[in-house]
């Protein structure tokens, strides 16, 4: 299985995996993507960033992800999202609060 991942600068250490089960014969055409992804929740990523294309079958395991989970979830439903390390999301939601605090006084 073939995917692309792609990331989100408004999310840190968010990782988006796109199913491309049609590789290479899928690359004459512009497509978009992350169209598979809902569209309330593309909404809300912001811009994407592409970071690399991936031969899965090549791959016995990932860094942070359990590769058969990704497996399972882009043949499933055509993406798979990484979210960030709980430590980091943590820290992003305190950063967001402490912002809304802080424009509060201002």
């Amino acid at each position: 299985m073939h995917c692309d991942i792609y990331k989100f600068p408004k999310h840190d250490d968010l990782y988006v995996y796109i199913a491309r089960p049609n590789y290479p014969d899928d690359t004459e055409e512009l497509t978009d993507w992350l169209g598979v992804l809902p569209s309330d929740f593309r909404a809300g990523l912001g811009k994407s960033e592409f970071v690399m294309h991936l031969d899965l079958a090549a791959q016995q395991k990932l860094a942070r992800v359990d590769i058969k989970e990704v497996l399972a979830k882009l043949n499933e439903q055509g993406y798979y999202v990484q979210m960030p390390p709980n430590d980091v999301m943590v820290r992003q939601a305190e950063l967001r609060a402490k912002a809304a605090q802080d424009k509060i006084y201002d």
